[in-house]
Formats: structure tokens, sequence, C-alpha cells
């Protein structure tokens, strides 16, 4: 289940809700009432390493393998 930040819009509270992808954005914190919206994070992946990219998953080509 996605984890989803929110933004307490009154106290400036940074917290986080387990949801499902499917339910609706929350409008107010679920303890206190106030309004609170959610804000874009960066996605929790990140590719490292070689053959992510067109020229790592490629042999080198040899420039001087001409034909004599």
């Amino acid at each position: 289940m996605p984890t989803y930040t929110y933004k307490n819009l009154k106290t400036e509270e940074i917290f986080e809700v387990q949801q499902r992808i499917t339910e609706a954005p929350l409008t107010v914190h679920p303890e206190t009432g106030d309004p609170i919206k959610r804000l874009v994070s960066r996605p929790g992946i990140a590719f490292k390493g070689s053959g992510f990219y067109v020229n790592d998953s490629r042999p080198a080509r040899s420039e001087s393998s001409s034909a004599d």
C-alpha cells in the first residue's frame, strides 16, 4: 500500500498516511480536523548501475574494424 505525504495547512506539520491508490486524497487531518493538502514527493525507486541506457546495453563498436 502506498504512503502519501500530507501537510497541515494551519500548523505546517508534515505527516504520512498509508492509503490505497483508489482512495481519494484526504482533505482534513484525521485527528484534528484541520485542512490538509497532499504533497508531491519523489518516488522511492532509483536505477543505479549500468544497463539502463541504450549505450550501456550494447557492445562497443570498434571504428578500426574495417575490411581490407
